[in-house]
């Protein structure tokens, strides 16, 4: 009696739940990898891409989202290896009992070999209780070896990822550098007007705030001619987000020391490329009181949209540039492979220590961005 309540309990204590991220963790990794092998080929194409700029825009994004896609893999992995190894620590005793039952019936088919202290009919119940519990036996001790088996896999998928990491890490400030390099060489884009740097000085200097500094921008222009761009009211809540981010902070949100502002953040990963997310005349670019290196973009008449927190920024003053040019880079590093491994596989793995700030003003007054952005709506 004592057995068939050992063995009840055993085959009764449940199979942890396996979701589908969990279980396309390596092969998630192993597609990231891919596409970093497919980045690094896009970087040689671009030495002989007409538009170099372009391709190696497209470069840095695709090393972007292999490195992110690598990183999340990981961060699962390690999160199934924690629960892998903490279900199997857990289960000590009943895979020990597994084993101690296992061992005692042998390879043999017949059960009968166990004896019974109440003789022949004591036997002959326990050997009908173990022919019914011997095949859910079998099937818990393989469970438990294809859970060992795919903790060795997971463990073995994240110590061979530095070396993949590295060499992606490698590549993408190769293309960060000859991105740089490319845009400093390209051709001189459309200018609307021209700077006036001695008023934009004084505007600088005489400005508190992003709003008196937006009111007036129009002091900084001569020169200015009109350049036709697509009309901007009709991309309205279609237009994609300058850099791959997560949403933090929503229009008119308090951060932590309890200021609000009219525009939306992003956490962004270290690094990551900055796009125009429509054509559009830069107004401005250059540092701006707290706001870090500030670039604010005209893409229609009386409609500006504003970014803050770059680390570099590209172009100048006056020049119109096409939708999905690219306009600087975040700050921060990602040269150390170790900064992109999952640090606290507990934790959420975001990994995205850096800030955009994105506001949009029309005829004077912030709007929320969340009507412009097709990712923030629902967001």
């Amino acid at each position: 009696m004592i057995l068939r309540l050992v063995l009840l309990s055993l085959l009764a204590s449940p199979v942890a739940a396996q979701s589908l991220d969990d279980l396309q963790a390596a092969e998630a990794a192993r597609i990231a990898a891919i596409r970093l092998d497919e980045a690094a080929a896009q970087l040689t194409a671009a030495d002989s891409a007409r538009d170099r700029v372009a391709a190696l825009s497209e470069t840095v994004r695709a090393f972007e989202d292999g490195l992110e896609a690598l990183r999340d893999g990981l961060r699962r992995a390690a999160l199934r290896e924690a629960r892998l190894t903490r279900e199997l620590a857990a289960r000590e005793a009943e895979i020990a009992d597994l084993l101690g039952a296992l061992q005692s019936m042998g390879r043999g088919a017949a059960p009968t070999a166990f004896l019974h202290p109440a003789g022949a009919l004591g036997t002959a119940r326990a050997g009908m209780i173990l022919s019914d519990v011997a095949p859910a036996l079998n099937t818990r001790a393989a469970d438990l070896r294809t859970r060992l088996d795919e903790v060795r896999i997971l463990r073995a998928l994240q110590e061979s990822a530095a070396a993949t990491l590295a060499k992606g890490l490698d590549g993408a400030q190769t293309a960060r550098t000859d991105l740089s390099q490319a845009i400093a060489n390209r051709q001189p884009l459309p200018r609307k007007f021209t700077e006036d740097p001695v008023r934009t000085a004084i505007l600088i200097a005489s400005t508190e705030t992003l709003e008196g500094f937006a009111s007036g921008l129009s002091e900084m222009a001569r020169d200015e001619t009109d350049v036709e761009l697509p009309d901007i009211t009709a991309q309205k809540g279609r237009l994609a987000l300058p850099v791959a981010g997560r949403l933090i902070r929503r229009a008119n949100e308090a951060d932590a020391a309890g200021v609000a502002r009219p525009g939306v953040v992003l956490a962004t990963r270290p690094r990551a490329l900055v796009t125009a997310p429509a054509a559009a005349t830069i107004r401005y670019l250059g540092p701006l009181l707290d706001y870090g290196n500030v670039i604010i973009l005209e893409p229609g008449p009386g409609t500006l949209l504003v970014l803050a927190g770059l680390d570099l920024v590209y172009g100048a003053t006056g020049e119109v540039v096409p939708a999905g040019a690219p306009l600087g880079l975040m700050g921060g590093s990602d040269s150390n492979p170790d900064a992109i491994l999952p640090e606290n596989t507990e934790g959420t793995g975001s990994g995205r220590p850096e800030t955009l700030y994105i506001e949009i003003r029309v005829d004077q007054s912030p709007v929320d961005p969340a009507e412009w952005f097709d990712a923030l709506k629902d967001g």
